[in-house]
């Protein structure tokens, strides 16, 4: 099942508060992006997040759940109406991002 777009439009609101949130469409489902880095993603109207240590330490109760058949797990955000904490958790995950590698210019 893909994602909808009406909640792809809701959980960006919720991200509203944070600048440079940017997503991308990929198999009907969205990759979200705080400042260029993956931090998450929307998969079948769920919203999930790197399991990174800052997101383990601010979700310690979240499931771990599988985006999609074959991927690793990530965690669950059961709480999408609270703004706030979400803000919170991109801010303190950002650090512990991986920097998108770099594409090599075939010629």
């Amino acid at each position: 099942m893909a994602s909808s777009k009406e909640y792809l439009e809701y959980i960006l609101g919720q991200l509203s508060e944070l600048d440079d949130i940017t997503y991308r469409a990929m198999m009907g489902e969205y990759i979200i992006y705080y400042k260029g880095r993956i931090a998450g993603g929307i998969y079948d109207n769920r919203f999930l997040v790197k399991p990174i240590k800052a997101a383990v330490a601010l979700l310690p109760d979240a499931p771990f759940e599988k985006p999609y058949e074959g991927a690793k797990e990530m965690l669950l955000i059961e709480n999408i109406d609270d703004r706030e904490f979400i803000a919170k958790l991109f801010s303190a995950m950002y650090d512990e991002l991986p920097v998108p590698k770099k594409k090599s210019k075939k010629k």
